[in-house]
Parts: structure tokens; sequence; C-alpha cells
């Protein structure tokens, strides 16, 4: 099967566009403290992307920060969409930022593959970016937001042979005859794939281009690589990403709700589409099927009818298909304009479905739904009592027990922040079971029963005998952590202990400002 022929229109470093800051401004946008976006202004100055938000400051001191907010940068793609849908039908949004579609309509229309690319990126251009409004950057100089009204997104067009070639195609601005996408992605790195973790296998085994990876022989790919493998290798040959052709589902599989009264606002119609989502999961795992593209439909009360085609790598869980629905509905109600009324109807439709791989067993065999379950209660939680009502915990990196854990509301990216710094005066495993927020004030006394205190230079003045009331039989430490001196209202110096009492318990407790607290308690 060959691939289709596709246009990606890219526009660079959308989040911060979306952000409203402009390119010369060095700016980053930080996710779990590492950099996922920034502005060229800021890789002029040696910040990239996987940064941590402290190096990139130190590297510039006059970095803008911006959180990272997925529905703010697919609300602000709205208006980009909408003027690709203005000259073809069908356009399929990869993320925010990035947009597909099949040029075969549209390039016989418009005169063939280069003029429907320079219209294209012209159409783009002077798109007014009316939902955004321009950042005020506090300490920068006023060099003028790249997104004020009139002056248009920057963007860039590639046409290839399948989306990941067209999107590569699409960051150099070239349009690659039918036929050569092969020769196109053969000098690319294999980094170039977005898979890490293959591409650091691939690496080590001395593959370090895509035409390299191309050359190997499918069979013995997909024996080495498993299906993740197998389809990597057919993007490296220019081929569509998918090992079988997607296919029109049958209509009956799509969802609706009536709303009565009329939505409004965002949060509203969201719950109503994540009850959508489940439903439409729940139908397609009935029938062995997983969606990879979705069909977004609204109505309005003034008779709108509203249609946005989300596309995904792999299958839509009931969560990332919300999500999408989510951010497809804040850009509608908040675009240039906004909507006549409010909303009537939402409708979702399985655009392009395939056959669901992947579905975990448990141990004694069956389905493992429990986990499903959990999972749509608590999204129902959520739609009740607001999304920050249910929050799951996330390992990250600190000194105190309290520190090295965050909680994140359930649904969003849950990867633990990978702990590469030394942090001076952690305590060593094992974690305590239990950490005390706030901590528990105690005393710690010596053998005279006067107060234990640390000099100084971190040495003990007596050994601790008794914490609590109780006889300490053991104990190790202090584990000292001096943070932020260089600020004097936040300045903390700690002194860390952990002891073992008469009747069993360990405890981690800690000295600041001459007073005894018990943070954690261990098993």
């Amino acid at each position: 099967m060959t691939a289709t022929r596709t246009l990606v229109v890219w526009c660079p470093d959308w989040p911060v566009t979306a952000a409203g800051i402009d390119a010369e401004t060095p700016a980053a946008v930080v996710f779990a403290n590492r950099v996922v976006a920034c502005s060229a202004g800021a890789r002029g100055e040696g910040v990239k992307r996987g940064l941590r938000r402290r190096e990139a400051q130190g590297r510039c001191p006059e970095l803008v920060i911006v959180e990272h907010d997925p529905g703010r940068d697919a609300r602000a793609f709205e208006p980009v969409v909408a003027a690709v849908e203005s000259l073809t039908p069908r356009v399929e949004i990869v993320r925010p930022g990035l947009c597909a579609l099949a040029t075969r309509g549209p390039s016989r229309y418009f005169g063939g593959d280069h003029a429907l690319a320079r219209l294209m990126a012209d159409t783009v251009t002077m798109t007014s970016p009316a939902v955004l409004a321009p950042r005020s950057v506090p300490d920068a100089p006023d060099r003028g937001a790249r997104t004020e009204e009139g002056r248009g997104f920057p963007s860039q067009v590639g046409i290839a042979d399948g989306l990941f070639a067209a999107e590569l195609a699409a960051r150099q601005s070239l349009v690659v005859p039918a036929g050569e996408s092969p020769q196109f992605l053969a000098p690319f790195p294999i980094d170039a794939l977005d898979r890490p973790e293959l591409a650091d296998l691939l690496q080590r085994l001395g593959i370090r281009t895509l035409g390299a990876f191309a050359a190997l022989p499918a069979t013995d790919v997909l024996a080495r690589f498993g299906p993740e493998g197998a389809v990597a290798h057919r993007l490296a040959r220019g081929r569509d990403e998918r090992m079988v052709a997607g296919r029109q589902p049958p209509p009956d599989l799509s969802v609706s709700l009536e709303l009565d009264p009329p939505a409004e606002r965002v949060d509203t119609a969201a719950f109503a589409a994540k009850q959508l989502a489940h439903e439409l999961h729940e139908q397609l795992a009935d029938r062995g099927l997983a969606c990879t593209r979705v069909a977004i439909e609204a109505d309005t009360e003034h008779g709108e009818h509203l249609v946005r085609l989300w596309r995904h790598d792999g299958a839509l869980t009931p969560a990332a298909m919300a999500e999408r629905v989510r951010w497809q509905l804040d850009g509608w109600l908040t675009a240039s304009g906004g909507l006549s009324g409010g909303l009537t109807l939402i409708r979702l439709t399985p655009d392009e479905v395939k056959p669901a791989s992947g579905r975990q067993l448990g141990f004694w065999g069956g389905a493992a739904e429990a986990d499903e379950r959990a999972g749509r209660g608590l999204a129902r939680v959520q739609g009740i009592l607001g999304i920050d009502a249910v929050v799951t915990a996330v390992l990250t990196g600190g000194r105190s027990p309290a520190e090295q854990v965050r909680l994140v509301p359930w649904g969003d990216a849950r990867q633990a922040e990978p702990v590469t710094e030394p942090w001076p005066g952690r305590v060593p495993a094992p974690a305590p079971s239990t950490v005390h927020v706030p901590p528990m004030p105690t005393d710690v006394v010596d053998a005279n029963g006067a107060p234990v205190a640390v000099t100084g230079r971190g040495l003990l003045a007596a050994e601790p005998a008794r914490l609590a009331g109780e006889a300490v039989t053991a104990w190790a430490g202090p584990w000292l952590a001096d943070e932020r001196w260089w600020d004097p209202p936040a300045h903390r110096r700690r002194a860390r202990f952990q002891m073992v009492t008469a009747d069993g318990v360990a405890r981690l407790v800690a000295l600041e400002n001459g007073r005894w607290w018990v943070e954690a308690t261990y098993d």
C-alpha cells in the first residue's frame, strides 16, 4: 500500500505563539519543569527543548516562562484550521499547531501541488488571529507581538507521500515529488521518528538514519522490534503509518446528545462530551475496534452546524477523545465572533477505525475491566465536582518526602519527572510510608533532658536519647539542607534525622529554627 499524498500546515513554536509572544522575545513553555517549546529568540540564547527550567534560565536570564496549557494551544489554533478549511474540506487536526489534508482534490483544483502549497501558506499567514491578545511580558523590550491584528500566523507548508514525510517537508517548506518520499527521508536522523526508546536502541545498534533503518528487511524488524518497530519501519520507507488501511465505520456507531437548555459554557458542554466519549469507546470495544480519527460535530440553537476532524497516532482513549472535544468546543465558543447561540447538540462519529490490538488480559484470563470502570467513575466525579477534585500522585524531584510527590488532576499526564539532580541533603531510601502535611511538632532531648541542637557545621551537640517521650534506640543523620540562601525571606536551613524509638516506630524528624518536627513515619 502506497502512502496518501498529504499536505501539512505547520505553525512553528505554536505553544509560544498561542501564548501571544512574538518570535524575537526569548520565551519558553514549560511542563513538569522542563522546556517543551521555545521561541526563536530563546534558541539563539542556547535554550532548547528538554532543558530543565533552571538550566534554561541560566542560559538566558531574561527568559519569559509560560506554563504549558494544551487547551489554550487548541483554542488559539481554531482560526488557522478555519482558514485551511476555507480552501478544502476534511482537514485533520493532528495536534495544536499542525493540521493535514489529502491533496488529491485540492491540488487538481488549484493547479498542482506547488500552487496549492503557496496558496495555503498565504492564506494562513493572512489569517487574523483575533482570538489571541499579545501577552504582556514584564521586564522585556516592546518588540511588538507577531500575533497582532492583521499580521497573521507564521506557518510553513509541506507536501509529500504520507503524513510523516509531509510533516518533515513542512519543516523545510518543501514539496516532495510524488514517489520520492523514501529518498527525501533517507538522510534524516533516526530521532525524527519521535520514538525515543526505539531510536536509542537503533543508535546503539549502529543505525543512525532513516535510510539505514528502511534498508532492513521488514520481517526482521517485526521479529526484533515488534509492532511498534514495524510501524516505524513503514514510516522510514515513506509509507503510511498504519499497517492496515483505516476504513469507514458503520453509521450506527455515532453517538449524540441533545442539550436542553442550550450550553453556552465550555465546561457544561465538555461534561456532556465526556459521557459521549465513554459511550463511543464502549461501542467500539464491543466490536473489537479502536478509533484513530474522530469527527466532532455541534449544532447551535440558530441552525449553525460545525464539524472538525481530530487525528491520533494510536487508538483514542476515552480521556484523549474527551480532551480533544473540550479543546474543539473551547475553540468554537471563543473564536473570533464566537457562535450565534448556545450548543444544542454534540455528536461524535468515529471517522476512521482499525482493529483493536494490545488489549490487556488479567493474570488468570479475562479482560481487566476494573481499571476501566474506575477510570470512568473518576471521570464522572470530575465532571460533577471539577477537574481538580480528583488527583493522583506523581513522583518528582525534591529533598523532603513532601516535595518528592506532586498531585495532578486525574486524566492529565502522570509521567514521573526523572530525578537527575543531586539534591544535596536528600534523605536516602527507603521512602517513608506516611508523610505528615503539615509536619507534627515534637521534642528530641538528650540523656540530661536538654533539647538536642545542631551546630553551624552540622554536628550534634549531644546524642538524642528520647523522642516525644519514647527512648531512641537507633538514629542516623543529620542530612543538612540549606535552601535559597540567596533569598533571605525564603531561606530555609534544616537538619533531618531518621530515628527509631523503643516502640518499634521509625520516624523522619527535622530540626528547623530550634524546633523539632516529625515529617514522616516509616512502616
